[in-house]
């Protein structure tokens, strides 16, 4: 996809999301970009936590509200990615220090590390410093049990 098309697809997620602000009568501005492959659009400002949830859950489904708004437009699957007030920013962090934390580990002692449960982006995370560092990685589980298994091996389930 073009950063044109990247870059509309921020627009039309900003023009929903203001919409959605001023109609919930909620503060904060928002910032688009395009972040390698898809577009990122952040709600910053304001006193917004209560649209991130417990977990990310509201932000995942605010996302997926977002990316549909974004999909009724364009007629294309959108694979934008929301923030509010840094939470993906922070558990990007977060993921990427455990996924060190890990490597460390495999690297000095050859035991595969199964990493706590996490979701699906920060699962994406992980794979991609796992993938930079030469060892490999794998997601076991079902549903919020779902978790990345870092090894010197192949990876029995990628994700």
């Amino acid at each position: 996809m073009t950063d044109q098309n990247l870059e509309n697809e921020g627009d039309i997620a900003a023009d929903f999301l203001e919409e959605l602000l001023n109609i919930a009568d909620l503060d904060g501005d928002i910032d688009m970009d395009v972040d390698g492959d898809r577009a990122s659009v952040a709600i910053v400002g304001g006193n917004n936590s209560h649209l991130v949830g417990k977990d990310g859950e509201a932000l995942d489904a605010l996302q997926e509200l977002t990316r549909l708004a974004v999909y009724r437009e364009t007629g294309q699957r959108s694979r934008l990615m929301l923030d509010i007030d840094g939470y993906r920013i922070g558990r990007r962090t977060a993921a990427t220090d455990a996924a060190r934390g890990a490597i460390e580990s495999v690297q000095s002692n050859g035991v595969p590390v199964e990493l706590a449960p996490m979701n699906a982006f920060e699962r994406k995370v992980v794979h991609d410093v796992v993938a930079e560092s030469g060892l490999v990685s794998g997601s076991k589980g079902e549903g919020v049990n779902r978790h990345v298994v870092i090894s010197q091996g192949s990876a029995d389930d990628s994700e």
